[in-house]
This record gives structure tokens, C-alpha cells and sequence, in this order.
């Protein structure tokens, strides 16, 4: 028995580190389509959106992995998806409220969850600072050069070319 539960958390930690790896490196793909490192800085909108739509996708790479330990969960240890679902989340998160437990003959995947949990949401923190690293670099460096030249900021021309718009209208 013993050996059976060791080849199902192997099994587990497997499938959610190769989906992690899918998931991260399709964002990193996306990431270089969308801003590559040699465009000019995006205005503060289209920064602001890119932000959004990576955690968007990152947790629905977390809700993805959280649905893989479920699905284990359901299937030997609890009767519902709702138990289930809730128990992976709140183990995935680290939160653990202790009023929904495994049984005790598979009580060490919760905190083999957690602690794969913590470490899948390091990579994701690693994956935003990294894009908001991104911005802010081509921001101050697309600001550094029009200050040398004479042009205001991306920011700026933008702000300016909309007043223009309007006082035009």
C-alpha cells in the first residue's frame, strides 16, 4: 500500500510540474510575441493589460493544476467534486482550514500539495515581475530617449496628443 501511494504522489508532482512547464513556457512564447524586448515602451493602458491578462492566464494555470490533484482526490478520497475541488484549493494555497481532511492513508498529499503550491506560485511571481521588469525597462529607457531628443515621453505624447484632440473637437 505504501509503495502504491509513493507511485501516486510521484505521479502527481510529475503531471503538475510538466503541466506548469506547458503552461510557464506558452506564456514565455506569448510574452515574446506580444513584447518583444526590442519594441518601444506600450503606453500605460496597454502595460496595465498585459499585466492583467498574464495573471489571468497564470491562474488559470493554477486552477488547471488544482483540478488535476481534484480529480485524484475524487476518484479515492472524497464523494463530490465540490469536496474535492475545495480540499486541492485550499491545500494548493497553503491554507489548509482543517475542516475537510484525507483519509489517513493518504494524509501526506495535502502538504505535498501545499508545498508544490507554493512553488508553482514562486514561478508565477518570478513570470509577473519579470513582464512588469520588462515595461518599466523599455518605459524608462523609451523616456530616456526622447528626453535626449527633445520628445516627451510616450506617456506624455499620448496625454498631449489627446488634449490636442479635444480642444480640436
Amino acid at each position: 500500500m505504501v509503495f502504491y501511494q509513493l507511485v501516486v504522489a510521484v505521479l502527481l508532482l510529475i503531471l503538475t510540474l510538466s503541466l506548469q512547464c506547458v503552461g510557464v513556457a506558452g506564456l514565455i512564447e506569448w510574452r515574446k510575441r506580444v513584447a518583444p524586448r526590442d519594441t518601444p515602451s506600450f503606453g500605460p493602458i496597454r502595460s496595465a493589460a498585459l499585466v492583467v491578462e498574464s495573471s489571468v492566464a497564470i491562474i488559470i494555470l493554477h486552477g488547471l493544476v488544482i483540478l488535476l490533484w481534484a480529480g485524484f482526490y475524487r476518484t479515492q478520497c472524497f464523494s463530490s467534486w465540490e469536496l474535492a475541488f475545495y480540499f486541492s484549493a485550499s491545500s494548493y494555497a497553503t491554507v489548509g482550514y482543517g475542516d475537510v481532511v484525507l483519509p489517513s492513508n493518504w494524509c501526506l498529499l495535502g502538504p505535498l500539495e501545499s508545498v508544490t503550491g507554493v512553488l508553482m506560485c514562486g514561478v508565477s511571481v518570478c513570470l509577473l515581475f519579470s513582464l512588469v521588469s520588462h515595461l518599466v525597462d523599455t518605459a524608462m529607457q523609451s523616456s530616456s530617449e526622447n528626453k535626449r531628443r527633445g520628445a516627451p515621453s510616450s506617456f506624455a505624447a499620448q496625454s498631449s496628443q489627446r488634449v490636442g484632440e479635444q480642444t480640436h473637437a
